[in-house]
């Protein structure tokens, strides 16, 4: 292990931190004890307490393992935006001793009923406006029990927040257990026995095989990093900390969610993101820490009255997905007074491996190796260890880093290599180390586009405009954009004798079929896709 990034570390901080020896859901339990009358959530004005958000916890782990005859390990899918019942959903799983299988509410039937059938989900928690797609695959996927959550009821009728749409509107499902009943059942807990070691959730990332695969982390990987952030970045008992990254990823269930739970501070939370109300918030409730993406940063500093805001409260403010630029990175320097601090994570890690020290970041910069993390870059072929400013392959070796990929032990064994004896995953980005021990991000090995700091894999996005009625061949690639800095455009070959569909046409299915942020910005057709001579589809001439 290359221990040059010791020379910047955090002034008084150890190299190492003790293994966590209990579950995620112990975290949740002992900041309820200590404080049960600290606000939990505050989200569009209403108040979840410790204590009371443990009691509904209990209550809807109750209801799961009744209903849905849960055993230790099943998985239960958790289908929602950013709400009160999503961090209630959450718990109550791990409550039950199953495991969480987060799934990104922008996400249609297709992609839904394909991760709630390979991990094999007893359960759904799911927002009332995401009921007619689970209704579309509910019978396909095995008839798991259902719980349905309409957000709004947790908000405070007087806000003065600006309301997105979705809690505007009182949105009912039509299918499963309405989740008022489901705590008036008030059906008893299980006993929880889960320890580090076992199974915690299987998050889904995106890979070139054209499906997601789920990413089994145990309570010991999600602890790892949920106790980085306090230790790195002195995050105090009792913060105030906004929330707008979705808590369906990695890093906004992290930092933002399971982090907050952990060290007993108050989360504020929005269902979207909104820039005007996060302004509010930052200057009324005297937020301290945010982690955010660029795009949101950029509204935010575009607000037209941004530099009359009283942002002195900030103590850090940082995020990770897509390099910060310059400009904007300066911008913010001038308005808060502050460093955006860059980070570096997948969902194979549970979020960060790397972060930049609070006192020297570095910008556009993976940051330096955390707590027990033995990063490298090596070469892609030999994989040799390869010195300061060459590029190569970052592999990892940490106690965050996943168990493997679900049900996929091929891959999983491909995924890893073994240096000096230690298991290192291969991230697939290309990268390189400065003589200072700081790690920067050149090019991805994988075929990946970054849409805002969101992944979109072309191999995904193909299989499903595959599944088209006129389309014979589909191929997927990433064009610059000045503000997500990637866009998704989707080069088409008809089926012979097939017209091209309107472009709206298009674009509508693909609205049905997949993420918003995965569907192709641009359509493009063509009789034939560029190919080399064993038939590859030459991806540089597109």
């Amino acid at each position: 292990m290359n221990t040059r990034h010791y020379g910047v570390w955090p002034e008084g901080k150890p190299f190492s931190l003790p293994p966590s020896e209990q579950s995620v859901f112990a975290n949740l339990v002992a900041s309820a004890e200590r404080d049960p009358d600290r606000p939990a959530i505050i989200y569009y004005g209403g108040v979840l307490t410790f204590g009371e958000l443990l009691r509904q916890v209990n209550q809807v782990a109750g209801h799961l393992a009744a209903t849905a005859g849960l055993k230790p390990d099943d998985r239960v899918a958790l289908y929602m935006q950013n709400a009160p019942q999503f961090v209630i959903a959450y718990y109550a799983i791990l409550a039950a001793n199953a495991v969480v299988v987060p799934i990104n509410p922008m996400c249609r039937r297709a992609e839904l009923q394909h991760i709630l059938h390979d991990s094999g989900a007893r359960a759904i928690c799911f927002g009332a406006e995401l009921s007619d797609e689970v209704d579309a695959v509910w019978v396909a996927c095995g008839r798991p029990a259902l719980i349905s959550a309409r957000y709004r009821d947790y908000i405070d009728p007087a806000t003065n927040l600006i309301l997105p749409a979705v809690l505007e509107r009182d949105v009912t499902a039509t299918i499963g257990t309405p989740w008022e009943d489901v705590l008036a059942a008030d059906l008893p807990a299980p006993e929880h026995a889960r320890g580090p070691h076992d199974w915690c959730m299987i998050p889904y990332s995106s890979g070139t095989t054209g499906q997601p695969k789920g990413c089994l982390h145990a309570h010991l990987n999600v602890n790892t990093t949920i106790r980085v952030y306090p230790d790195w970045v002195d995050m105090r008992p009792g913060s105030r900390i906004l929330a707008t990254l979705p808590f369906c990823h990695v890093t906004g269930m992290q930092h933002s969610m399971n982090l907050p739970i952990y060290n007993g501070s108050t989360m504020y939370l929005l269902t979207r993101w909104n820039a005007r109300n996060a302004a509010q918030l930052i200057e009324r409730e005297r937020i301290q820490h945010w982690r955010s993406i660029t795009t949101m940063m950029i509204d935010f500093l575009s607000l037209p009255d941004v530099d009359k805001l009283d942002v002195s409260s900030l103590e850090g403010v940082g995020g990770g997905g897509a390099q910060m630029p310059e400009s904007i990175a300066r911008r913010m320097v001038e308005l808060i007074g502050l460093d955006y601090v860059e980070a570096y994570g997948l969902t194979e890690t549970c979020a960060p491996i790397h972060i930049n020290p609070p006192a020297a970041p570095k910008k556009q910069c993976l940051g330096v190796p955390i707590f027990d993390v033995d990063t490298r870059i090596v070469d892609q072929e030999t994989l040799g260890e390869l010195g300061p400013n060459q590029q190569g392959e970052i592999v990892t070796h940490a106690p965050q880093v996943f168990l493997g990929y679900w049900k996929r032990p091929d891959e999983t064994k491909a995924a890893f290599v073994e240096l000096d004896g230690k298991p290192f995953f291969r991230t697939g980005d290309i990268g390189y180390v400065d003589e200072e021990g700081y790690f920067f991000f050149v090019d991805r090995l994988k075929r990946m586009i970054n849409v805002s700091g969101l992944k979109v894999w072309p191999a995904e996005v193909e299989a499903i405009l595959h599944g088209h009625e006129d389309i014979s061949e589909a191929c997927v690639v990433g064009d610059a954009d000045p503000r997500s800095g990637e866009a998704v455009r989707a080069v088409l070959v008809l089926k012979e004798g097939r017209a091209a569909p309107e472009m709206e046409e298009l674009a509508a299915w693909c609205r049905a079929n997949m993420a918003a942020y995965k569907i192709p910005q641009r359509f493009e057709f063509r009789e034939t896709l560029p190919r080399t001579a064993a038939g590859k589809v030459r991806l540089k001439d597109l």
